[in-house]
């Protein structure tokens, strides 16, 4: 079982890329993990679908290669960040070329206030119904108060740590049941 992680902030020292980096760490043995880093890829540009940049290919093709799929964003104005969205629609463009058709997929947002990041996982979800992607509705993974939870890059918080364990679980449970290959 492969599941690609990506996600983030493009902030140094960015809690979401804690929280990313730590999935790899609490993912069950049978499973692997990866995580690409979407931040280098450019600006969605159609003029450039069809012969798109090296990065772009790559990523799409890793998605396509992965049996589920884990994104982990901040919450910017209410919304995911522009940078996510931008990879989602390369990896989603040409139309009838979609890397994320029939993926499973999770969410965990973080937040450093109460709601986690509820209101940009809730605008991920429209993102993914419209991707055709199998989002697993429970357990939902939103980590408020995300600043008090991090030491120097590492998730100090014990029942976080349990949260994100049981989603990854729960993805590549989902992913099992639902394996469209």
């Amino acid at each position: 079982m492969k599941i690609l992680a990506f996600g983030g902030s493009l902030r140094s020292g960015s809690f979401s890329k804690t929280i990313l980096n730590e999935s790899v760490k609490l993912t069950p043995e049978n499973v692997k993990m990866e995580i690409f880093d979407i931040g280098q890829i450019p600006l969605f540009d159609q003029d450039y679908e069809k012969d798109m940049p090296e990065i772009v290919k790559n990523f799409k093709q890793i998605v396509k290669n992965a049996d589920a799929i884990l994104i982990v964003t901040p919450e910017y104005n209410y919304s995911i960040p522009g940078f996510l969205k931008n990879a989602m629609d390369w990896a989603s463009r040409p139309y009838g070329d979609n890397a994320f058709e029939d993926k499973p997929a999770a969410i965990i947002s973080c937040s450093t206030g109460m709601l986690g990041g509820s209101r940009a996982q809730y605008h991920l979800r429209q993102t993914l119904v419209f991707l055709n992607m199998h989002t697993i509705n429970k357990p939902e993974v939103m980590i408020p108060f995300v600043d008090k939870k991090i030491n120097n890059n590492e998730l100090t918080d014990k029942e976080t740590k349990d949260k994100i364990a049981g989603i990854i679980k729960a993805l590549a449970d989902w992913a099992e049941r639902i394996k469209v290959k």
